[in-house]
């Protein structure tokens, strides 16, 4: 074997590891999503939080985009043609944006009402330990699938886990709005920290459908 054969044996070797990495990253993304969504709509609607229950509804959109990443996956798995993967990493792309675009209008519906209204949420311990875990967790996992899908070359890959990142930036602002309603008693911190996650929607929602 020469030395252009070990070289091409060799990428293949490592596209193969990320593309298991990156599978598996996505099945990770999917498990925790689901139980960060069922806490987070539980507190949220138990404490009339919006930005628990727009993280809520963040985390059951990336799901639901996981779960489309995955078939993308078992589509190339399979052995399909180029043209069968682009069209299907298209669909899967155009989804992911339609779901960013899709929670920025319900957000920056429903805080805005609460602010109109002023209706204060309660506190949620609960919803503050759910911020932090997600600001450790989700980043490390949106490394690793932006590392992967570079590996592989998967912009639905790339575009899922930019939608982690999201969840990431989710946290902070749920954090920050969560933490100064418990603390000071800004009621009004947790519908401003939901509006504070929609440029960040809009944005990502907008680079996907492109």
């Amino acid at each position: 074997m020469n030395e252009t054969q070990a070289a091409a044996t060799a990428d293949r070797k490592g596209t193969s590891r990320w593309f298991r990495i990156g599978l598996w990253l996505v099945v990770i993304t999917m498990a925790y999503n689901v139980m960060e969504a069922a806490i987070a709509l539980w507190v949220g609607t138990e404490s009339e939080s919006i930005a628990l229950v727009g993280f809520g509804l963040d985390s059951i959109i990336e799901t639901i985009a996981a779960g489309l990443l995955l078939w993308r996956l078992a589509v190339e798995t399979r052995g399909a043609d180029s043209e069968t993967i682009e069209r299907t990493e298209h669909r899967v792309h155009q989804f992911v944006g339609v779901t960013f675009i899709a929670l920025a209008v319900y957000v920056t519906f429903q805080a805005s009402w609460t602010l109109w209204k002023l209706e204060p949420p309660s506190e949620s311990v609960i919803g503050i330990v759910l911020a932090l875990a997600s600001l450790v967790i989700m980043p490390l996992v949106a490394w690793g699938k932006l590392r992967a899908a570079r590996e592989i070359g998967s912009a639905a890959l790339r575009a899922e886990a930019k939608e982690t990142l999201a969840c990431s930036y989710l946290s902070f602002t749920l954090l920050l709005g969560l933490t100064a309603n418990a603390i000071a008693g800004w009621w009004w911190a947790d519908p401003i920290a939901a509006l504070l996650m929609v440029p960040w929607l809009v944005k990502e929602g907008r680079e996907a459908l492109v």
